[in-house]
């Protein structure tokens, strides 16, 4: 086993933040998508159509474009603010969480768009994270008002993310193999950049390019467990049955293949490598991590004082490094996002420890409905806020993490990143105390 010396001169919340953007590094589509492009040479005499969606889409529309030589054409839509410029392939920007008009009337013209394809045509999809809300093409017999209304509901219900795709799924003229099902006879190949739980495809934008085993009456379910009211025409589209998804075995999807290209597990071992060149252990502790985020903040901090105290399971110094997707059942009215959620019950649980240190994130940038990616959490943050007038804990109960930390002045904004990896946290605890 090496041993690793940490650096005395290392500031905490420095490299706190440079093992963040060593995750946000590791996904970007000019690094992990080339290798995963077909040549020219393959299609044969067939058309190339590229189409997507997602927070990462118009970045990996732009790597195509510059590795393909030959002819293209295609339709990816993205997140305002997230648009890269192209010049072969229509880039349209929509809303996310949210969906809206500009979404809509994207995939009904990504659906006309693949509509007569011959056997030697090749689809290129290329999908990441954003993509449910940003294809929000409803099933006959729902407007995109109903959409809107589910969408609210879900992301206010503590729902987890598997559990709200399986029901936009079911909702939707696209989602749910339909996208992949519309290009028949054409080859398709899916290119996907996950920030789901668990990397399953199906969970990444709701799947509109692979077969779904799930049905109505689990999304019904899902819908119960969480007491949400639907609309009436939504209530009838599961009721009916009139929302099953291309389930698999389908031959329409015989030809469609799904590549995954950058996981949240790349993400964390490259934050982690970041990590031990500056001389300390770093533990992945996992890459799908679900729960509320206060309680698994909660838990967090409980690991981190374990080592910090008892020298378990791991000895400081050391980073303690984790992905997933938390949730967030909002009871307040505060500036929320399931990261700062996250971060600030580990605060109220750590109670100003002298040595550890924290930071939580998403790594497309935007944590909640903020252009705010996430905050970091040093040992005198509750110190700081007590004399700001903040009580921690009524910020918490608040769903107000952006309010404090911002208060703080230790938000972590990064801008759109062109990418989406999921959730990113890390806990990092010193060997003495660097006050």
């Amino acid at each position: 086993m090496t041993l690793l010396k940490a650096n005395p001169e290392t500031k905490p919340e420095a490299l706190l933040r440079r093992l963040f953007a060593a995750a946000i590094a590791s996904a970007q589509p000019a690094l992990c998508l080339p290798t995963h492009l077909p040549t020219p040479e393959s299609l044969g005499g067939g058309r190339l159509i590229v189409i997507g969606a997602g927070k990462a889409s118009a970045a990996m529309a732009r790597v195509v474009e510059d590795h393909w030589p030959a002819p293209l054409s295609g339709l990816i839509v993205t997140r305002y603010g997230y648009g890269v410029p192209c010049a072969r392939i229509e880039i349209v920007e929509a809303s996310h969480p949210l969906p809206d008009e500009a979404g809509l009337h994207a995939a009904q013209r990504m659906l006309k768009l693949v509509e007569g394809l011959r056997e030697d045509d090749l689809v290129l999809c290329l999908i990441s994270g954003g993509g449910s809300s940003l294809l929000p093409l409803p099933i006959d017999g729902i407007t995109l008002e109903d959409k809107q209304a589910v969408n609210r509901a879900l992301l206010a219900s503590g729902a987890t993310i598997s559990e709200m795709n399986c029901v936009r799924r079911h909702l939707s003229a696209i989602k749910g193999g339909r996208l992949a099902a519309a290009c028949h006879p054409a080859r398709v190949l899916t290119l996907l950049i996950s920030d789901v739980p668990g990397d399953s495809p199906m969970d990444i934008a709701s799947g509109p390019t692979v077969p779904d085993p799930t049905r109505c009456d689990e999304a019904l379910a899902i819908i119960r467990r969480y007491q949400i009211t639907l609309p009436a025409a939504v209530l009838e589209v599961l009721e009916s049955g009139r929302g099953e998804s291309v389930k698999p075995g389908d031959p329409r999807l015989a030809r469609s293949e799904v590549r995954m290209i950058a996981t949240p597990q790349m993400a964390l071992e490259a934050a982690a490598q970041e990590a031990r060149q500056a001389g300390f252990a770093a533990h992945i502790l996992g890459d799908a991590l679900e729960g509320e985020a206060r309680d698994v903040g909660k838990v967090l901090a409980g690991m981190a004082l374990q080592v910090a105290q008892r020298s378990q399971p791991f000895a400081s110094p050391c980073v303690l490094l984790s992905g997933g997707e938390t949730t967030v059942t909002v009871r307040g009215d505060g500036r929320g996002g399931r990261n700062v959620e996250c971060l600030l019950a580990a605060a109220i649980a750590l109670n100003g420890h002298p040595r550890i240190y924290a930071l939580a994130g998403d790594t497309d940038g935007v944590d909640g409905q903020e252009e705010i990616a996430g905050a970091t959490l040093a040992p005198d943050s509750l110190a700081r806020a007590w004399s700001l007038g903040l009580k921690p804990k009524d910020s918490l109960a608040n769903n107000d993490g952006h309010g404090f930390f911002g208060a703080l002045g230790d938000s972590v904004v990064t801008g759109p990143t062109l990418t989406n990896v999921n959730d990113f946290r890390a806990l990092l605890i010193t060997a003495h105390d660097e006050t």
